[in-house]
């Protein structure tokens, strides 16, 4: 309940990468999408620790939040795999977010 606008948002992202990196493969841009699912940023530092465990117990592996150094290392793989193109890539250990 309540998430429609929020996925409806993350799909139109997801939706527009294949047509955008078909539009500016002419001028040798390509797109790519992160779609990052929990992910220790300072907003959770102002979490109380049993919230972040909770959190972290609803990834199915690593039971724990993603680190900000993950999604940088697989920005930079994308960024490095020429051939990789209009593609999205989901880093988020799993989980996929349930209904309240």
């Amino acid at each position: 309940m309540g998430q429609a606008a929020y996925s409806a948002s993350k799909g139109g992202v997801v939706a527009m990468t294949l047509p955008m990196a078909r539009d500016l493969a002419s001028v040798g841009v390509r797109v790519n999408c992160l779609a990052p699912g929990l992910i220790h940023t300072p907003m959770f530092d102002a979490f109380p620790e049993e919230v972040i465990d909770s959190l972290s117990n609803s990834v199915v592996y690593p039971k724990r939040l993603g680190k900000p150094s993950e999604v940088a290392e697989l920005s930079v793989f994308i960024v490095e795999s020429d051939y990789m193109n209009g593609e999205t890539v989901r880093i988020d250990g799993g989980i996929r977010m349930q209904p309240r």
